[in-house]
């Protein structure tokens, strides 16, 4: 299993339900009630599969072994880059939480932080990917030595492996995919 590889296709899987954040957004701004049983979804995805099993997989196997062996300008590129950014992206999600909590409780008002916070969630998480797929990772397959690309993909191939038990592919796709269809297949 070529971890990188995997990780760069989870990026397309993510983006789009960055696309799919956007949607609900836009017919937000254009007078729809908010729809909380599918924030809940999109947030019960961007917290389990994009975090914690994505994320989780470059910050406990990819990252770890950058900052060990690729010295000062590998721990600077993801202590004070990388892992810096999954935080803010954590924040974003913290933040609309709390402000889709307010709008339940009646603030209409906070439905544009609910907007803002999805909306700067999307942005910054393309941006991200982006720097990823097109920086980090080149970097890491130019510079990590070939044993040690070996063992990230082996501990990989377990963390998938774990993955795959508890169902984790087939609830989030399935979801995605049931997003995709209700707001990317509609008139907003």
């Amino acid at each position: 299993m070529e971890s990188i590889r995997l990780m760069m296709e989870e990026h397309q899987n993510i983006l789009r339900m960055l696309t799919v954040i956007r949607k609900a957004c836009i017919g937000i701004m254009n007078g729809n009630d908010i729809d909380f049983e599918d924030f809940d979804k999109m947030i019960d995805f961007i917290r389990n599969y994009s975090d914690a099993h994505h994320h989780g997989k470059e910050e406990k196997l990819l990252f770890n072994e950058m900052v060990e062996h690729l010295g000062p300008l590998g721990s600077k590129l993801i202590t004070h880059g990388m892992l810096i950014e999954h935080d803010l992206g954590r924040l974003y999600i913290r933040e609309l939480v709390s402000a889709l909590d307010r709008v339940k409780e009646g603030d209409e008002e906070s439905r544009i932080d609910v907007i803002a916070n999805a909306v700067s969630y999307t942005h910054h998480l393309k941006r991200h990917i982006d720097k990823e797929d097109n920086v980090i990772f080149t970097f890491a397959k130019k510079q990590l030595p070939e044993d040690i690309l070996k063992k990230v993909d082996e501990d990989t191939a377990v963390f998938e492996d774990e993955a795959r038990e508890k169902g984790i592919h087939k609830r989030y796709l399935s979801l995605l995919i049931s997003l995709e269809n209700k707001y990317l297949n509609q008139e907003i």
